[in-house]
């Protein structure tokens, strides 16, 4: 797993598409599906991790581009 693409598959293998039209917000609700999936016991610590990190960078980034808008 290596992209937000990657993210948005693994999240599509248990039924989760998410599109709210705000890069930020689709991001903020995958961090919350992908860390109710692995609560219920669905996703590997591994993949959970490696997602979980992918998307808080891509959520810093975001952040740190509305600072300067």
């Amino acid at each position: 797993m290596n992209t937000i693409y990657d993210v948005q598959q693994l999240l599509k293998k248990y039924g989760t598409i998410i599109y709210l039209g705000e890069r930020l917000a689709d991001l903020e609700m995958m961090e919350s599906e992908l860390i109710e999936l692995y609560k219920s016991q669905l996703l590997e610590p591994r993949d959970f991790q490696t997602a979980l990190l992918l998307l808080r960078h891509e959520i810093q980034i975001e952040h740190d581009k509305r600072k300067f808008y």
